[in-house]
């Protein structure tokens, strides 16, 4: 498998519901801040709309860090709308929920399930330059954690910010980074 770190998004255009309207997406919508790309399998399911209101719970977090979150599964853009009008959860949604009919976008971030038509749970950061800086892929069965997603976003952008430091295991916002070196080499 060759992975997407590093690489710039591949060009895209669709269809969100956001904020009780229909919005033209593209990929260049993307560029110039951070994104976070969230796939998920289907609406009307169980586990996706755990995930879904545990980002809308922490999207004023995201957003104070200049984060937008693209919520993107397989459904159309007028699913979306529905499940937003008939579910609590998925009606404190603000972010925009990318409808993908024909799989263009779930297949460019090599999410497809194609026996399924289904995106994976499939997480990707990406940087204001359009490139892919985190990548995590879920089983269907298991739900990601938006305050774990924020601590990587944190990690992606402090180094970022600071070129020549990294960020070990577990680390937060204000904790000591590394500075690699041959003076770090087996003293870690």
């Amino acid at each position: 498998m060759q992975t997407l770190i590093n690489t710039e998004i591949k060009p895209f255009k669709a269809e969100a519901f956001m904020n009780g309207k229909f919005e033209h997406i593209t990929d260049e919508d993307l560029k110039g801040k951070w994104s976070v790309v969230f796939f998920y399998p289907a609406d009307f399911t169980f586990v996706c709309p755990t995930e879904l209101g545990d980002l809308a719970d922490n999207y004023e977090t995201f957003k104070k860090l200049g984060v937008e979150i693209y919520a993107v599964s397989t459904d159309t853009h007028f699913t979306h709308k529905a499940w937003h009008d008939t579910s609590d959860t998925i009606g404190k949604i603000q972010y925009p929920m990318i409808g993908d009919p024909t799989g263009t976008i779930t297949r460019n971030f090599g999410v497809m399930i194609e026996e399924a038509g289904l995106a994976e749970r499939g997480t990707f950061v990406i940087d204001p330059q359009g490139k892919i800086q985190i990548i995590e892929i879920n089983a269907g069965g298991i739900g990601r954690d938006a305050l774990e997603l924020l601590r990587k976003v944190k990690a992606a952008q402090y180094v970022a910010a600071h070129p020549g430091e990294v960020c070990p295991a577990k680390w937060k916002e204000g904790e000591a980074t590394l500075a690699p070196s041959l003076d770090l080499v087996g003293k870690i």
